[in-house]
């Protein structure tokens, strides 16, 4: 019998050739006017050769103040061509030499907190505990108004570029991520339900009305924060998983046409062992990596049981190495998912698909989830794998270690 990981799936219209996600990682490494540098093309050029079935690019600001830094993506009208390049070239290499048309997926975003100059929705004793801002860095009705249409013009832009598909992300403590907490912000965008989620549901909106019909508009959502309410979303005060707003969100989302959601869970900046289970390394994680598999098969499951007709893609799966595909078989069998996605290994391991597929996979390959790669990113360096990469493996010697 055929593995399901190998096998196609139907989505709005357009074959995915198999079920493999290739996760939005960042690398910090882009050139300062949004477009990607010889950094950025060579590891998508990697992406490309892998056979993965989806390339989910990482994070694409909407606009120059919702940077995370200077080396983030960002699409303009003044960078389109270049984007047009780089999207031609890389389908024009995964038809090459894998004889696939992977789908390429844009994830559009504002940084909010992580901003270079942060833009918060509220005061937060948690994250502050780390980044100190004041009442100043909170961000206006009035600013929150107009960020819906840049969303838009950024997927008519990403369109424009050859992109499959677009993403409006809200995960991750984020600015969209951030508001689904803001219980204690006055006016239009805090307190209830309907205000915390309006400029989330109000973008979806507006970029739904700019693309054409069956355009996909995807969404990764952390679909908890895993920090205690009233600070985060999704997460009782004791701490513990609570479906009853993500249920809600879902629900709306889905209204709004949106069918396929890329889940994650928890805040990397202040939780990063919920979203990365951890193998080794000096971060000593409060929880087992047991514990934050299993809850992502839990949430994962809550999902696509009360959700069928939602296309999910799971997560969490790098830290397996060896036996990830069987683990990605699994899960793909039991309907806890219908595509696996793998981050942190394919920067280890960009070839680890197209290896299996070929009866050439080496579990010794395989990302050790140390997560030098993000070491290296909070050290304002560019990201790669710092443990089978020589290039940032000797960046993180030089700037980490």
């Amino acid at each position: 019998m055929t593995a399901l990981i190998n096998s196609k799936i139907e989505f709005l219209g357009i074959d995915i050739p198999n079920r493999v996600v290739l996760q939005p990682m960042e690398g910090c490494d882009c050139n300062t006017d949004g477009t990607p540098s010889t950094l950025t093309r060579e590891k998508y050029r990697r992406a490309a050769r892998s056979g993965a079935g989806i390339i989910w690019m990482e994070a694409c600001a909407v606009c120059p103040e919702g940077r995370t830094n200077e080396g983030q993506l960002m699409i303009t009208r003044e960078n389109l061509t270049v984007f047009k390049n780089f999207v031609a070239e890389l389908k024009a290499t995964a038809k090459e030499e894998c004889g696939i048309e992977p789908v390429f997926i844009l994830q559009l975003t504002h940084s909010g907190r992580q901003s270079i100059v942060p833009m918060i929705a509220y005061r937060h004793p948690i994250y502050e505990e780390k980044r100190p801002v004041s009442d100043e860095n909170i961000v206006s009705d009035e600013y929150l108004d107009t960020l819906p249409r840049k969303y838009a013009d950024a997927a008519l832009l990403a369109i424009e570029a050859g992109f499959d598909g677009v993403d409006v992300k809200s995960c991750h403590g984020y600015l969209f991520q951030e508001l689904l907490s803001a219980f204690s912000r006055e006016g239009r965008y805090g307190g209830s339900f309907e205000n915390r989620s309006r400029l989330y549901l109000d973008s979806v909106r507006a970029v739904k009305a700019a693309v054409p019909e069956n355009y996909p508009v995807v969404t990764r959502l952390s679909v908890a924060d895993m920090v205690p309410y009233p600070y985060g979303f999704g997460t009782t005060a004791d701490n513990e998983l609570d479906f009853s707003e993500p249920d809600m969100l879902l629900e709306r989302l889905i209204d709004e046409g949106v069918s396929m959601l890329n889940v994650t869970i928890g805040n990397p900046y202040y939780n990063p062992h919920i979203n990365r289970p951890y193998r080794v390394g000096a971060y000593k994680a409060p929880e087992s990596p047991e514990a934050g598999l299993e809850r992502f098969r839990i949430v994962e499951k809550h999902i696509k049981d009360k959700f069928p007709s939602l296309t999910v893609v799971g997560s969490g799966l790098s830290y397996y190495r060896g036996d990830l595909i069987e683990r990605a078989e699994e899960l793909l069998e039991c309907g806890i998912c219908d595509l696996v996605g793998f981050g942190r290994m394919w920067l280890a391991y960009p070839e680890f698909y197209r290896d299996y597929l070929r009866g050439d996979f080496s579990a010794k390959k395989c990302c050790v989830a140390c997560s030098k790669c993000t070491a290296l990113m909070r050290a304002k360096c560019v990201s790669g794998c710092a443990v089978f990469n020589d290039y940032y493996k000797k960046l993180y010697e030089e700037k980490v270690k």
